[in-house]
């Protein structure tokens, strides 16, 4: 007989008593819909009876412990390559582009109005005002001029490449 056999058959028969017993010993409110509580009875009932009839059985320290049939190949090593940030203060004049569809903004943070949204590709220029992460930014949009705050983690600088 297979080593993990009686220990399913001790844990099933602690299983039924315990729900012979819930339905006997406890208020029958506690059944009508699922609760952690009849949930604790069936599970803390099912775990105490399991051990005991496996240590009744003598499945204690004698069993043999479960193994696996081959042993799991060691994890591939992950080699992640971090974008690069951008910089901490941008130079006035200096030309950034967009990663990622970005939303102009009139004042710094989200909650400011939204001027505009700029597409993926377009190039601005910092004013050097920076708050945080938002910096103040200049770009043409459909050949017109535009001054706004930007998320400074969606820009990079023109001449590192379009990627992300």
């Amino acid at each position: 007989m297979n080593a993990w056999l009686p220990a399913l058959l001790a844990y099933g028969a602690a299983l039924v008593l315990t729900l012979a017993l819930a339905a006997r010993l406890t208020p029958r409110g506690w059944w009508r819909r699922a609760n952690l509580r009849a949930f604790a009875v069936v599970a803390g009932g099912t775990l105490a009876l399991g051990t005991l009839f496996g240590a009744l059985a003598g499945l204690g320290a004698s069993a043999p412990p479960l193994a696996l049939a081959e042993p799991l190949p060691a994890p591939a090593p992950v080699t992640l390559v971090p974008e690069a940030p951008p910089p901490t203060r941008p130079d006035a004049g200096v030309r950034y582009r967009v990663v990622d569809d970005l939303n102009l903004r009139s004042d710094n943070g989200v909650g400011a109005p939204r001027l505009r949204v700029l597409a993926a590709g377009t190039v601005v220029r910092a004013t050097g005002k920076v708050d945080g992460d938002w910096w103040q930014v200049r770009a043409r949009v459909d050949g017109a001029p535009v001054e706004g705050w930007a998320s400074s983690l969606w820009l990079r600088r023109a001449d590192e490449g379009h990627g992300r």
